[in-house]
């Protein structure tokens, strides 16, 4: 069987040798924009990031198999996919724990005024704030109780003991919620929510999620955490409501990636912006080949 791999993961010679050792043909190209090997069409599986937003999937006719090395479901043709009886694996739980990091970092930076006290060490200049806040006692809503969300609650549940979820199917035994709520009580929630993370995936029901009207529920001073999709919330009503009732954003996502240069949020104060690197971290590459290799396992057998 003939494997694509792609340079959007960087591979050793040993993992590659593991692959050739369950049977593959390793067929490799480097750039998912760029020319593919000759032999790419013959592939029967493939793992890739951004290949199939580049190059139609019907260049494939004999595809049986793709592991993602991202963990949204976005960059793929998802209908064609089902009705071709294609196996789809994502990175679930490959980046889970730095993006959870980041959230929490993110909300303690706008709680304890990081960015003033660092322009402060920039001047040399001895200054206290008065205003710092902390997250005990602080109740906590995540939008998206998967593997980030599921995460994010882990770490946010070593602060303050009000930690709530929301997802489409509520699952009692969600492990570090005090409670997980249909996606319908939301807007019921947000009210008395002082920090919002959104980490749902995007799709046709969460595109534009949080909106002029979701934001006018918010508490206010409430901060808000976006490390799902940037297509998730409308970015003009974001604006707007940091403009207004909420007391700060921390955004690793955006509609228009790279956040253009004349965008508002660029010069907000209590905005934090990171360009689309909340899942960054040394431990990623184990965690990802540890994923690709189990999941083609378990599909050979």
């Amino acid at each position: 069987m003939k494997l694509l791999l792609t340079g959007a993961f960087t591979w050793t010679e040993v993992q590659k040798g593991s692959l050739r050792d369950m049977g593959f043909d390793i067929l490799y190209a480097e750039r998912e924009d760029g020319v593919l090997p000759p032999e790419a069409g013959e592939a029967d599986a493939v793992i890739c990031n951004w290949l199939f937003a580049k190059h139609p999937i019907q260049q494939f006719p004999k595809l049986r198999y793709i592991q993602l090395l991202s963990a949204g479901l976005d960059r793929v043709p998802l209908g064609y996919i089902r009705e071709n009886g294609i196996v789809l694996h994502n990175a679930r739980g490959v980046y889970s724990i730095p993006m959870a990091e980041y959230a929490v970092s993110g909300v303690l930076q706008l709680y304890k005024h990081a960015e003033f006290f660092s322009a402060n060490k920039r001047a040399a200049l001895w200054q206290k704030n008065r205003e710092l806040d902390e997250l005990y006692g602080k109740t906590v809503l995540i939008a998206g109780c998967g593997s980030v969300g599921s995460e994010t609650a882990k770490r946010f549940s070593a602060l303050t003991d009000q930690v709530y979820g929301v997802r489409r199917h509520p699952d009692d035994a969600a492990p570090f919620f005090k409670a997980v709520y249909p996606v319908s009580e939301l807007d019921a929630l947000l009210p008395g929510a002082d920090v919002v993370v959104l980490t749902v995936p995007l799709t046709e029901a969460t595109r534009h999620m949080f909106d002029r009207g979701r934001f006018s529920l918010m508490k206010p001073g409430a901060i808000f955490v976006n490390i799902a999709r940037g297509g998730c919330v409308d970015e003009p009503a974001l604006i707007q409501a940091l403009r207004g009732r909420l007391g700060g954003a921390v955004l690793d996502v955006f509609e228009q990636e790279p956040l253009p240069v004349d965008s508002p949020l660029w010069t907000m104060d209590r905005v934090l912006i990171t360009p689309h690197n909340s899942f960054v971290s040394q431990a990623n590459a184990e965690r990802m080949w540890r994923v690709c290799a189990q999941n083609l396992k378990d599909w050979l057998r």
